[in-house]
C-alpha cells in the first residue's frame, strides 16, 4: 500500500488542520486532496512554506477564539422562555429540544451549530434549566432557559 505525505491547506475533519503534514494513501492524495486544492504535495520546496501556513493558522485560530468568547457572553446573557401545554396531573405534552433552543438563539441573532447544544434529553419539566453549549474546544457557555406550564389540555378545550 503506497502512502504519500501532503501538507494540508485547510482543516479536514478526521485528518488534520491547516499546515499539518500528514500521511495519506497515495490515491487519496493524488485523486482528491491535491486536485480539490485541499493539500500540497510535501516536497522540499513546499515544506519551506509550512512556517508561513502555521503562522496563518495561529492567527486564524486566535480570531476564532475571540469570536467564540464574544458569542459565549451573548448566550449567557439570554434568558429564553418556553411554554409547554400540560395535561391533568401536570404532565407536559411535548418538550423543549435542542432544535427549539437553536431556533431561539437564531431569533436572537446568534448563529451556532445545532449540535453544539449539549442536551442529554429533552426538557419536560417546568422551571429553570441550565443548558451547556460547547462552541469551541476551549469555549463553552451556559444558557439558562425557563419552561412554564401553559394551559392544561382541558382548559384549552373549554376556551
Amino acid at each position: 500500500m503506497a502512502n504519500a505525505q501532503v501538507i494540508l491547506k485547510e482543516k479536514i475533519e478526521g485528518l488534520g488542520a491547516e499546515a499539518d503534514v500528514v500521511k495519506v494513501r497515495a490515491g487519496y492524495a493524488r485523486n482528491f486532496l491535491i486536485p480539490q486544492g485541499k493539500a500540497y504535495e510535501a516536497n522540499k520546496g513546499n515544506l519551506r512554506h509550512v512556517e508561513a501556513l502555521k503562522a496563518n493558522r495561529a492567527r486564524r485560530e486566535a480570531e476564532e477564539l475571540i469570536a467564540f468568547q464574544e458569542i459565549a457572553t451573548k448566550i449567557s446573557k439570554l434568558k429564553p422562555k418556553f411554554t409547554l401545554s400540560t395535561g391533568q396531573g401536570g404532565k407536559a405534552f411535548g418538550s423543549v429540544t435542542s432544535i427549539d433552543i437553536h431556533k431561539e438563539l437564531e431569533a436572537a441573532g446568534i448563529v451556532i451549530d445545532r449540535h453544539a447544544i449539549e442536551l442529554d434529553k429533552p426538557v419536560k419539566k417546568s422551571g429553570k434549566s441550565e443548558i451547556n453549549i460547547r462552541l469551541h474546544a476551549q469555549v463553552s457557555a451556559t444558557l439558562t432557559i425557563s419552561v412554564d406550564a401553559g394551559d392544561t389540555k382541558e382548559e384549552a378545550e373549554e376556551a
